[in-house]
């Protein structure tokens, strides 16, 4: 099954329309790390992680890993961890995934700028929980909680997302 974004706001799988809240920088085919620019594209959807203290296993297809307190993503593009998952304390700029609001109760690791990973071009690209109220991410495709689970339950390693650019 394929997801298929689009710069309206929608994410579409199997016909089915869902709400979703995209970058602050709309979508861009040229990306970079901090334009609040969800990236246009083709991406693979490589991993799940999820909250163990807060929901239970998702069900899906994709790999599932457990989020603990010291788990971050770098977001550095001078470190060779960049756009990569780390352990915290890391010393360079970097996301914590163990968050005090609900967003990342439930991340799935989008394939962008991964192979190869390439500095400057954006990390930390991620299917994820909204906001209540659908704020903009920072780049980020977000939906609300039950859509994400009905969604990631349909997915496994052959899944595609699609951000349309236009």
């Amino acid at each position: 099954m394929d997801l298929i974004v689009t710069p309206d706001g929608t994410l579409r799988f199997d016909g089915s329309p869902l709400r979703c809240a995209l970058g602050r920088g709309g979508v861009r085919a040229d990306k970079r790390e901090g334009d609040g620019a969800t990236p246009a594209g083709d991406f693979a959807l490589r991993r799940l992680f999820y909250r163990a203290d807060r929901i239970a296993p998702p069900k899906s297809g994709l790999a599932l890993q457990a989020l603990r307190p010291n788990d971050g993503w770098c977001d550095d593009p001078t470190r060779p961890e960049y756009n990569t998952f780390v352990p915290l304390p890391f010393d360079g700029r970097h996301e914590k995934l163990w968050r005090d609001d609900a967003l990342y109760d439930i991340i799935g690791v989008i394939g962008y700028n991964d192979r190869p990973v390439k500095p400057g071009l954006g990390s930390a690209i991620f299917l994820h929980v909204a906001a209540a109220d659908y704020t903009p991410t920072e780049g980020c495709v977000a939906l609300a909680i039950d859509d994400l689970v009905h969604v990631i339950a349909l997915c496994d390693a052959t899944t595609r997302i699609r951000i349309l650019d236009r």
